[in-house]
């Protein structure tokens, strides 16, 4: 296909970014700046993000010289747009005015070193394979991941946690450039680390294809490659997984991501010498490991390691032994690891930890010193059930108790220390109820009665695992008189579609509410009740309802929910996007005058489907770093690794099916009227290529010369995939897009 937009595939081009610049003016000039318009959007998106009120969430890392836990936490404000890396004691961070001290000042260092460092997160050398951590006590060095204006590739620095400084590379310290990196300590002195090493060492995705053994003190060009994947991969990586606090061995791990969700794996166990360099004199004499082993399990099941066990999650039916018990997609099992690594998965004994229905899914899991926490969704709705390791029963997983009812609201539970107690962060918020952090211990989770049920009548404010109320966000906006409702649609197939709808209590059904309803639908990511502050300022409080859709493509109900939409299948997400849409107006609470839709990244590409596929549907539409151009999105940066979910343009797939749902390439010369569209992206964006939301611009320009196809855009020149780089940036991106729905649809009401 001739494609004579090309040239915009450029990132940072003089004509590329003439053309972000003189677009950016013109929507400014059109839809007004956010900064100065005279809407409050701004300031108040602004002041949220930058507030003090908000919950600064924390991780432990060790103990200080006194022997008290070290929290550690990242925050960023109005005196610090880029961050602050700081840490407090548990004691202090338990007051309501902890006294932080700053271990790494990002706008300091940005000034000092004139880069626009975005904070992409630390790796710390765990402490248990730390020779100067004082038997496991203090946690001495961490590697940081620092991102130039926010992309995803990163510079890896090493950073000294006792002095808070970065360790020199004269000093020994790993150092290495701007790369979509992978790394981690396999000892104090060797890393395991995936980069760009030059040609050849990347994969077609754009992450590393191959993993070197460095070794302090050498340089990188001379570590040696211990494991290596094909060119046609994802991505490799390689890791230890140490689990000697839960009595098990240390694990060596080796995998390849052969798509986005098919992956081998190999591992074996080893012992803690081995992991030393190879001139250590503690490995003089120690017998070298025995030969990995190859993982037998399905390729698109997930593994991981707890103490003697390998837990294992299907993405499909499996009867690991023909003819035997099959295990169903969306299931979590154990089995003993030592037994499916030497003897295969046909004579391993398998546990079933979680078995889903129809309208159930488990989201996430984490590990406490003794106990096993399970979060599950049930339509949508989140639960958590929790397994002690009965160490009188082979360690095995027996089921202590969990919440009785599913709720309308995001859970969150994480281990405060698997190595030494069973406490957890426990974190609620729905649509209209704040963030609250409690300090919470599944060892207070009672008992079963004869029926298997708690014994304890549990409630959001009763749960009997919570230890104390830590923190907890003050509302943000006025949600007086709002209700959330979880309603249903159904699709063209005949499939029920939930949907949540935030609206008032006494909203008139007349159609003239102006609605705002986001999706995504895809890659197995879920959307759920959360409290999101910006939507509050910035939507509900004006009047408007706030809708989300859990259509197919997304995790809501499981890998089957997921798999429903890839590839030949992916206007079921697309039916399904419709169907709340005309829901939402046969139901009186919009009309496609007064309806909005929003979506980003994969959901960008849901908008862009919207706009061709149902104009007449819609009275305003926010696109958002979006995927548009699906004959070329795998040759664009990292592309190649959603071949998985969408399918490959350079095969049939493209006369077959990819065509249909490629925006770029359906939109209809012969339309007289398309709704008002605002695409945002960011030039920084090296995830999902802006060339994506420049080329549906300019072509939409240059087709709809004339005609009535009002498009605004508009280009952040840094900020990443988020889209935005600090608080600043975030809070204009937020309310340029909300004031251009919010504008647009009141002109759609019926007088």
């Amino acid at each position: 296909l001739n494609d004579p937009y090309t040239f915009l595939e450029e990132v940072e081009s003089e004509e590329s970014l003439s053309f972000a610049r003189s677009a950016n003016e013109a929507c400014l000039k059109a839809l007004g700046d956010p900064t100065t318009s005279g809407s409050t959007t701004y300031e108040r998106v602004l002041a949220v993000l930058e507030s003090d009120d908000r919950i600064a969430h924390v991780v432990k890392r060790g103990k200080n010289d006194n022997g008290e836990d070290l929290m550690f936490n990242y925050w960023k404000d109005g005196n610090n747009p880029k961050g602050l890396w700081r840490k407090t004691t548990m004691e202090s961070y338990k007051t309501s005015d902890p006294k932080w001290e700053t271990v790494l000042d990002l706008d300091e260092l940005g000034k000092k070193e004139d880069v626009s460092w975005v904070w992409k997160g630390s790796r710390p050398l765990p402490r248990a394979r730390d020779p100067l951590s004082n038997n496991g006590i203090r946690v001495t060095r961490a590697l940081l991941s620092l991102s130039r204006g926010g992309a995803d590739a990163t510079h890896l620095r090493e950073f000294d946690l006792l002095s808070n400084e970065f360790v020199s590379k004269e000093d020994g310290g790993f150092i290495l450039p701007e790369a979509k990196t992978r790394a981690s300590y396999k000892s104090r002195d060797v890393l395991l680390v995936g980069s760009d090493f030059g040609p050849g060492t990347l994969t077609d995705s754009g992450y590393p294809r191959t993993v070197r053994e460095w070794v302090r003190g050498t340089e990188i060009e001379d570590a040696k490659v211990v494991f290596e994947g094909e060119k046609t991969d994802v991505s490799v990586s390689a890791y230890i997984d140490d689990q000697r606090h839960h009595d098990g061995p240390i694990y060596e791990v080796r995998s390849r991501a052969l798509t986005f969700y098919t992956s081998k794996y190999w591992a074996r166990t080893v012992k803690y010498e081995d992991l030393l360099a190879p001139n250590d004199p503690l490995r003089e004499g120690v017998e070298e490991p025995g030969d990995f082993v190859e993982v037998d399990v399905q390729m698109d099941a997930n593994i991981d390691f707890v103490g003697k066990w390998m837990i294992i999650s299907l993405r499909s039916d499996w009867e690991p032994t023909p003819g035997g018990k099959q295990y169903k997609k969306g299931s979590l099992l154990y089995v003993d690891a030592e037994t499916i690594l030497t003897e295969g998965s046909k004579n391993a004994q398998y546990h079933i930890l979680f078995e889903p229905t129809e309208r159930s899914a488990y989201e996430t899991y984490s590990i406490t010193k003794n106990y096993l926490i399970l979060n599950v969704i049930e339509n949508v709705k989140s639960k958590h059930l929790f397994f002690k390791f009965d160490k009188e029963n082979d360690g095995k997983l027996v089921y202590v108790g969990g919440d009785n009812e599913a709720q309308i609201r995001a859970c969150y539970a994480g281990s405060v220390d698997p190595y030494e107690s069973d406490e957890f962060w426990f974190t609620t918020s729905g649509y209209t109820q704040p963030s609250t952090l409690f300090l919470a211990d599944v060892s207070k989770v009672g008992g079963k009665t004869n029926e298997g049920e708690i014994e304890k009548e549990l409630d959001e404010e009763n749960e009997e695992y919570i230890l104390e109320k830590l923190k907890s966000l003050p509302p943000q906006y006025d949600a007086e008189g709002l209700t959330v409702t979880q309603c249903t649609a159904i699709s063209k197939d005949g499939t029920e579609i939930p949907y949540f709808l935030v609206s008032k209590n006494d909203t008139v059904l007349d159609g003239n509410t102006p609605t705002l309803l986001y999706g995504y639908g895809g890659f197995e990511i879920s959307l759920g009740p959360k409290y999101i502050a910006t939507s509050g300022i910035s939507w509900l409080e004006r009047g408007g309802a706030y809708v989300e859709a859990n259509i197919r493509g997304g995790g809501e109900f499981g890998p089957s929910w997921h798999q429903a939409a890839l590839k030949e299948n992916r206007n079921k997400s697309y039916e399904d996007f419709i169907a709340v849409a005309e829901h939402l107006i046969s139901t009186n609470i919009c009309k496609p005058s007064t309806l909005a839709a929003r979506g980003g990244s994969n959901g960008g590409l849901l908008m862009g489907n919207m706009y061709t596929m149902r104009p007449d549907l819609f009275g305003a539409i926010h696109c958002a770093v979006p995927l548009l151009d699906m004959k070329r999105y795998h040759k664009l940066l990292a592309g190649a690794s959603w071949m998985a979910e969408y399918g490959d343009p350079d095969t049939s797939d493209w006369e077959d099916f990819l065509y249909k749902y490629s925006p770029y390439h359906n939109i209809n010369p012969t339309v007289e009227k398309y709704p008002p569209m605002l695409v945002t992206t960011s030039t920084r964006d090296d995830r999902v290529h802006p060339a994506h939301a420049r080329k549906m611009v300019k072509k939409l320009w240059d087709m709809g010369d004339g005609k009535d196809w009002p498009v605004y855009y508009y280009e952040n020149i840094e900020g990443g995939h988020g889209g935005a780089a600090d608080s600043k940036q975030s809070a204009f991106m937020t309310s340029l897009a909300y004031d251009f729905m919010w504008n647009t649809l009141c002109k759609g009401k019926s007088t």
